[in-house]
């Protein structure tokens, strides 16, 4: 149940675009055609499947404070964090060049289609912010990273394929000339991400009720406490 909720959180209430506007560039250039765009964002999946949990096992074992301890004791108060940038973009780099090969290799008309726009994936600031998140987040093991990895890149994958899908139907509409091209764009995905934002009351109800329920023992305990106080004053005044 740990492991759904936080795929469903990364794809609809932590959504790379609607809800922290990452990875724009791409997302508003490639998705005129929704073919594109599906292939833009299969990519995108791809990569934030394979980095994130790299990225995490990198974090883990050599980056953060006291990570090389399995070195020997003497590493123990190293802290190589000021090469995290450095490293996560190296590991976002390597796999962006392997699917940029498959592609190539598998399907040319899509390559010519995504154009520079496939190798700009390792400058693509979803996908950093995937591996930088993680690392706020401080998951617990690879699972979990993963896991979001995979949630992270469906979310970017279906807001590009999403208003790709719009803006294909939107060219036979009489859309006010001020607006036409990147200005009902831009409209659009605030729509949409006000939509995505009903799903944050979904998945975190429970946590709120939870929450709730100590401020209310809370309360009571103090009730309580004034009322032995107010108590025991009476009895001193008599």
């Amino acid at each position: 149940m740990e492991y759904l909720e936080l795929f469903l959180k990364s794809i609809f209430i932590d959504n790379m675009v609607f809800a922290f506007f990452l990875g724009m560039c791409s997302y508003l250039a490639v998705s005129k055609k929704v073919s594109t765009a599906v292939g833009l964002g299969a990519a995108v999946i791809f990569v934030l499947a394979i980095t994130v949990p790299l990225n995490f096992l990198l974090d883990k074992y050599i980056l953060r404070e006291g990570a090389l301890v399995w070195l020997g004791p003497e590493y123990a108060s190293y802290d190589l964090s000021f090469l995290t940038f450095i490293l996560f973009i190296a590991t976002i780099a390597t796999m962006v060049q392997l699917v940029e090969i498959i592609v190539e290799k598998f399907s040319p008309s899509l390559y010519n289609s995504l154009g520079i726009f496939l190798p700009l994936i390792a400058v693509n600031c979803a996908i950093l912010g995937g591996s930088l998140f993680m690392q706020q987040k401080e998951f617990a093991n690879i699972s979990q990273a993963a896991v979001y990895g995979i949630g992270s890149g469906i979310g970017w994958f279906l807001a590009i394929l999403a208003i790709a899908a719009i803006r294909e139907k939107i060219r036979y509409s009489n859309v006010p000339a001020p607006l036409r091209g990147l200005g009902i764009t831009f409209i659009l995905t605030g729509l949409m991400a006000i939509g995505f934002m009903s799903f944050g009351g979904m998945l975190t109800g429970g946590d709120e009720e939870e929450k709730q329920a100590p401020k209310a023992v809370q309360v009571e305990e103090e009730k309580t406490t004034k009322e032995v106080a107010q108590n025991t004053n009476v009895t001193i005044l008599k």
